[in-house]
């Protein structure tokens, strides 16, 4: 098999988590879940996925689909990237073990499914008002890397093309 299929074995429907979910708990891994737009893949996500994967054994991303996305309002033209490279750039980080899409405006429905056993947020997330919070053992709020965001890229971006 290519490392290109490991890759996207990575990208799983919701029926198929449950059975990866099914195997790492009897193998005794501890489950960590996340979730976000991840529309430009930058440093910031890169050290917060990393410290994320690192609070468990498997992570497993609940990516926004691109309808998803646009329910959030996070700009005219968001997202930038469509859900399947989205998704697929997601997947090819080794820390990551799977990438499963979800169509609503939070992730609460997969958060239930999913019964992590660390739930992780980003720091503009106040503990108490993280979403599922009550569906996982533990929440983390892991701090933002200052500097490093989508939105600052797109506005450097804007501001280049300007001059």
């Amino acid at each position: 098999m290519s490392l290109l299929n490991d890759i996207k074995q990575k990208i799983v429907t919701q029926s198929e988590l449950n059975d990866k979910l099914g195997e790492w708990r009897i193998a005794g891994n501890r489950v960590v879940f996340t979730n976000g737009c991840f529309d430009i893949l930058h440093r910031g996500h890169i050290e917060y996925l990393a410290e994320a994967a690192g609070l468990g054994n498997r992570l497993v991303i609940g990516l926004n689909a691109d309808e998803s996305v646009q329910l959030l309002n996070k700009g005219e033209g968001r997202p930038i990237q469509d859900e399947s490279s989205r998704a697929l750039t997601l997947a090819a980080l080794s820390f990551v073990s799977a990438i499963v899409l979800f169509r609503e405006e939070t992730p609460l429905e997969l958060i239930k499914q999913v019964q992590p056993d660390v739930l992780v947020k980003g720091g503009d997330w106040k503990a108490e008002e993280i979403i599922g919070a009550e569906h996982a053992k533990e929440v983390k709020v892991i701090p933002f890397v200052a500097g490093y965001s989508t939105t600052a890229i797109e506005q450097r971006i804007a501001k280049a093309q300007s001059k």
